[in-house]
């Protein structure tokens, strides 16, 4: 047995959460911590060690939303309130997308989204542009 072979073995117990589909909420709640503390940990360091853990984390995260947490039907602003609330975000959360007093008027229905906004949100959220429109 090689020795990698070998440190994965006695490790295993530890690692396969970390690798394992979530098959309910529970354990989709426990990759979502660990991506969390991955991610305070790695940053934005593309070239980290650890950033294949967290793309790996992220696409078992992304999936089992997109699975169990269907997109409602509706227009850009509902699309950017349920992403809103399922991510625990508040108007002043998304400075990438807008300012918070902007993000309050598109959800209040007084401004559209736009171009620079419907990007953001969908760098932001990982979702298509198609959400938002």
């Amino acid at each position: 047995m090689n020795v990698i072979i070998k440190q994965a073995v006695e490790h295993w117990h530890y690692v396969s959460p970390l690798l394992s589909k979530p098959n309910n909420q529970q354990d989709f709640n426990t990759l979502v911590e660990a991506l969390d503390d991955l991610l305070d940990i790695v940053g934005d360091d593309e070239s980290h060690p650890l950033m294949g853990l967290v793309h790996q984390l992220g696409d078992l995260v992304s999936e089992y939303e997109n699975k169990h947490t269907p997109m409602p039907q509706g227009d850009g602003r509902t699309a950017l309130a349920f992403l809103m609330e399922q991510h625990h975000l508040g108007q002043a959360d998304l400075p990438e997308v807008a300012t918070q007093s902007v993000i309050s008027e598109i959800l209040n229905g007084k401004r559209q989204l736009n171009i620079r906004h419907i990007k953001g949100l969908t760098e932001r959220f990982n979702v298509s542009a198609d959400t938002f429109f």
